[in-house]
């Protein structure tokens, strides 16, 4: 059941986001049961362990993930802040996790223009596709926020580039309402530098 302040646009868009592999998606297709790969049971165990609570929404947002995408062989654990009005700002900070090429601190930041008004602090997981090593997640991943998944408390939505794609789930304190396209930038170190 979706719920939430974007309910409606999140049920009627959740197409929006582009399955892999497809003619003209530009994003490739996912290896299916790859050793480095992780499963939808350890990315929810994860995810609860780390948001602090058993929750359906979770791993009901998971599950939709995994459908759309496949399993990831990456994923973010972090913690990140952000603003709009009509213009926004966004930065976060966590660790990058992988079955088999090590751990990697990073963080992110990133503007957004678009019909979007409030502040919000949250808890963020995301899940990393088709990564090549941990050095390709340091890059600008471009996206639309506010338009995807909305279920139980926790928000989903899809970032790409170079055939990588990134899906931040969220789950914070704070209102935010409105649709935004934007990026996120992800560093090595913090820089209020959102650009």
């Amino acid at each position: 059941m979706i719920a939430g302040p974007f309910a409606a646009a999140g049920n009627a868009q959740q197409n929006a986001l582009p399955p892999p592999g497809q003619p003209g998606s530009g994003v490739a297709p996912t290896p299916r049961n790859a050793p480095e790969t992780f499963e939808s049971r350890e990315i929810i165990e994860q995810g609860h362990a780390f948001f602090g609570s058993i929750s359906r929404g979770l791993a009901l947002t998971v599950q939709e993930a995994f459908s759309r995408w496949g399993q990831p062989n990456g994923y973010i654990l972090g913690q990140e802040a952000g603003g709009a009005f009509i213009g926004g700002l966004r930065y976060g900070e966590g660790v990058l996790y992988t079955r088999n090429a090590g751990n990697r601190n990073v963080f992110w930041q990133g503007p957004s223009i678009g019909f979007d008004f409030g502040g919000e602090g949250s808890r963020t997981m995301m899940l990393v596709y088709e990564l090549p090593s941990t050095d390709a997640i340091y890059q600008r991943f471009l996206g639309m926020d506010g338009s995807a998944f909305v279920v139980g408390g926790f928000g989903m939505t899809a970032l790409s580039a170079n055939y990588i794609i990134v899906v931040p789930i969220r789950s914070g304190v704070g209102a935010r309402l409105g649709i935004n396209i934007g990026y996120l930038n992800f560093t090595e170190s913090p820089t209020w530098n959102p650009f």
